[in-house]
């Protein structure tokens, strides 16, 4: 099995993204975190003069694999950095330089980006495979057969630099999921990520769980990919695209829980599957509507495959 050298700074998105598409394209992922050196930590990777000199030497160790992926901006310059005979280089994502640095660029449509070595997904990579979510059903089943049905995954992000996640909009989220809880008998599960601050999670779990709520304290296994494979329906916080990406690749129906703030992207891509009819806005309503999975991860590993002529 060929290996891909995965670069990337530590982030749950990116990581997620890179090694889906390592995964599906029948690759070995070497993963490697970058974590950039000050003074040029505290700024853009498109101001990196040599992306050795940010990170150091560990992403340019050898021997270096013949396929380099970089996700995200510090990612794709870093990979850009290592590519020579020999070395194809993948950027998933808008990589903010010159597309021609690259073998080959993945970016999701509201990317609004296109090239000869362009493959363009509906959605966010991702490791959510139907064999995944299959294994995690049968693991996670028993574990919540005793909750009512419909049976409701909450996916809780965060504040970031475009949207805001705190206390007021916890409260006011808490009060729609508890008039849902009562209005449809429904069962719920609430897993928090790195991102969501320790208010908002405080406020969901007074609230809810006294109304029979399961809300995930962050120990034991983690039950993510569990509560994808088994919910009826899943609620998303509509901050994050890859979170969003790993909802619509299951079976069930998906709500947005939209928050305050702005990003262009972002927006995009939300109102894209809204449109389409793969999700709805939540406003504290449940209902169930037939739907399909939604996923290029498969296909995107294998076109990559194809254009970097690895058989």
């Amino acid at each position: 099995m060929e290996i891909a050298r995965i670069v990337c700074t530590d982030l749950a998105g990116l990581r997620a993204q890179a090694l889906g598409l390592a995964e599906a394209a029948g690759l070995q992922a070497e993963l490697c975190t970058l974590v950039p050196i000050p003074p040029w930590n505290r700024l853009s990777p498109a101001l990196w003069p040599q992306p050795r000199l940010a990170v150091g030497a560990a992403p340019f160790a050898p021997p270096c694999p013949p396929v380099v992926i970089g996700c995200g901006g510090a990612g794709a310059r870093v990979a850009a950095s290592m590519r020579r005979p020999g070395v194809q280089v993948v950027a998933i994502q808008h990589p903010r330089m010159a597309l021609r640095r690259f073998s080959l660029v993945l970016a999701a449509r509201h990317d609004d980006i296109s090239g000869d070595n362009v493959i363009i997904t509906r959605t966010a990579l991702h490791g959510a495979t139907p064999a995944r979510l299959a294994a995690q059903h049968a693991v996670w089943s028993p574990v919540f057969a005793p909750y009512k049905r419909p049976l409701a995954a909450l996916l809780l992000g965060g504040s970031n630099g475009r949207y805001r996640f705190e206390a007021p909009q916890a409260l006011e989220l808490a009060i729609q999921l508890s008039a849902m809880i009562r209005r449809n008998q429904a069962g719920l599960l609430i897993t928090p990520s790195r991102r969501t601050a320790p208010e908002v999670v405080s406020i969901l779990r007074n609230v809810l769980e006294p109304m029979g709520a399961w809300v995930w304290d962050g120990t034991g296994e983690n039950p993510y990919f569990g509560m994808l494979a088994c919910a009826d329906v899943i609620l998303a916080t509509a901050d994050s695209v890859s979170m969003v990406s790993e909802a619509v690749a299951t079976s069930a129906p998906v709500y947005l829980v939209r928050l305050p703030g702005k990003s262009r992207r972002i927006g995009a891509f939300m109102d894209a599957l809204v449109v389409e009819g793969r999700v709805r806005d939540f406003a504290g309503r449940l209902e169930l509507w037939d739907t399909q999975p939604l996923d290029d991860t498969a296909w995107a590993g294998q076109e990559m495959r194809r254009r970097l002529g690895l058989g």
